[in-house]
């Protein structure tokens, strides 16, 4: 079992997927409402967006198979929880998606990592080896 390609894995599956939420919640505010898409020209840029993030979530399922096979599943699981956290600091800091920060969300955000931490930071046991090969 290699630990570390686990890992790698894992941390592709969370960039892939974090880069398809915000580039489809930048899209999604490009592109007019459905029930105006026969009408309403359609934005070529948003659109593409669109494909491209949903080639960024199937790349990242393709990761997630991936570190699936090097990494239990409590850890790797835990993992894409680092999602929710760049997410989340990336469309606060980013003009262009008008979120704000508050002091609730960066609170949850920081006990999400919190977990994440103490998930991933002790030692690999003798039966996360056997069922992750």
């Amino acid at each position: 079992m290699s630990l570390r390609r686990g890992i790698t894995f894992a941390m592709g599956s969370v960039l892939l997927g974090s880069a398809a939420q915000l580039g489809m919640r930048w899209s999604m505010t490009h592109l007019p409402s459905p029930d105006a898409w026969l009408s309403a020209p359609l934005d070529k840029l948003a659109l593409a967006v669109v494909f491209a993030a949903i080639l960024a979530y199937a790349l990242s399922m393709l990761c997630w198979l991936a570190a699936l096979r090097d990494l239990p599943l409590g850890r790797a699981y835990s993992l894409l929880s680092i999602s929710y956290a760049l997410v989340y600091l990336l469309a606060a800091s980013l003009p262009f998606f008008n979120e704000t920060f508050s002091l609730s969300k960066t609170l949850g955000v920081a006990l999400v990592m919190l977990g994440v931490i103490t998930i991933n930071t002790r030692p690999v046991s003798a039966p996360e080896l056997r069922s992750a090969s």
